[in-house]
């Protein structure tokens, strides 16, 4: 089997598609730190939003989360951002605090 470059020409096109998909796939996203951060962010900005909770500051990590807000004197505000943080995070309950912000 010969290989001809008159034949790469008929698919150029195809080829530098391709080449170009390889380059986006190998550029960094952007994801790492700056993504969890960015997670966080929107998590306090929907807490904050649950009736009582008040002002809220949220630390994610893969073992658990902190949460610091106005209303954790509450019960139910505390177990209402529990369960928020556990859909969101996937986390069990014994693996989030909810704490009363000083």
């Amino acid at each position: 089997m010969t290989f001809s470059l008159k034949a790469l020409g008929r698919y150029k096109y195809i080829l530098l598609l391709l080449l170009a998909a390889l380059v986006l796939l190998l550029l960094p996203s952007g994801s790492g730190s700056g993504g969890a951060e960015g997670e966080e962010a929107r998590l306090e900005q929907v807490l904050s939003e649950v009736a009582g909770a008040g002002r809220v500051s949220v630390l994610c990590s893969e073992n658990g989360a902190a949460v610091v807000c106005d209303g954790a004197a509450d019960a139910a505000v505390r177990l209402a951002l529990t369960r928020a943080v556990s859909d969101y995070t996937g986390l069990g309950s014994d693996r989030i605090s909810v704490l009363a912000r000083a």
